[in-house]
């Protein structure tokens, strides 16, 4: 009996399958993915040993199942697929010339002193923010999903918004061109392994900063804390005189960043000290 030769390609082939396959796994952990793959591993599995055993009509059943199996899948795992293509996207490395020929607008970073002016005074209150600073990513989805603003970007608009009693203050306002574009916005909860004490708002601010390039500010409502996030993970416990900084690092023109820094810290006043609280959540 002749055996096939194991060869190191071959060795390289199974990596590679193996990585994609626990890729997949912790993408889908925690939702009904895992589930679906699995049912349509055993119809699969089902249809192989149908063929074996010759049973023509089970199997001519099952072939059709199986023919359009790939179609299924694109539908069935549509979201997952997005995110894992985004995620692909967020990690390229020297392709950024891409991402600006498809970008339709010109993004510019925001004026920092309302926000951390208006983060400042709902960290003192203990009001609930999720604020999006959008770059270059395409957040049309999100921004669809919400109610559409279109209004100047100013301290009193974010402190309104966020208001406990206000209509938008659940959601999250999204921030591009100076200007409030939209409110009540949902966010992807991240299914990724995180700490229990994490609130939905912490949860929805990495899960939109893994497959974009948004930077998102988060006031917590239980304890007043300031949280910035960026590339699926977050800054805590941030005191509002280095809130600007938090967030200038992660401009995606980290020159135009460490500029409008330079400026905003001329012309801002101090802020106070950040709330001891905080420090507990």
């Amino acid at each position: 009996m002749d055996f096939i030769p194991f060869t190191f390609i071959d060795f390289i082939d199974i990596f590679f399958v193996a990585l994609i396959m626990f890729g997949l796994y912790r993408m889908t952990r925690g939702t009904n993915a895992p589930y679906i793959l699995s049912g349509i591993i055993v119809i699969y599995i089902v249809w192989v040993v149908v063929r074996a055993l010759n049973m023509e009509l089970l199997s001519s059943i099952l072939g059709q199942i199986v023919s359009v199996g790939v179609l299924a899948i694109i539908i069935v795992f549509q979201p997952e697929l997005r995110s894992f293509l985004q995620m692909i996207g967020m990690r390229r490395k020297g392709f950024n010339f891409i991402n600006r020929i498809f970008n339709a607008h010109d993004v510019k970073g925001p004026n920092l002193t309302p926000i951390i002016s208006a983060c400042s005074d709902m960290a003192e209150s203990k009001t609930g923010a999720l604020i999006v600073l959008a770059q270059e990513s395409d957040l049309r989805d999100i921004i669809d999903g919400g109610i559409r603003l279109d209004a100047q970007l100013s301290q009193p608009l974010l402190e309104n918004i966020f208001f406990k009693n206000a209509p938008l203050h659940d959601g999250a306002a999204v921030v591009m061109n100076n200007r409030v574009v939209a409110a009540k916005c949902i966010l992807p909860v991240t299914q990724s392994n995180v700490p229990k004490s994490y609130g939905t708002r912490h949860r929805a601010a990495i899960g939109i900063t893994e497959t974009s390039d948004a930077i998102v500010v988060v006031v917590s409502e239980e304890t007043g804390g300031i949280s910035v996030a960026f590339g699926g993970r977050i800054e805590r416990n941030i005191a509002p005189r280095n809130l600007a900084q938090a967030i200038s690092r992660h401009f995606v023109n980290a020159e135009n960043g460490k500029d409008k820094e330079r400026k905003q810290r001329k012309s801002r006043t101090p802020y106070p000290e950040e709330n001891t609280a905080a420090g507990n959540e």
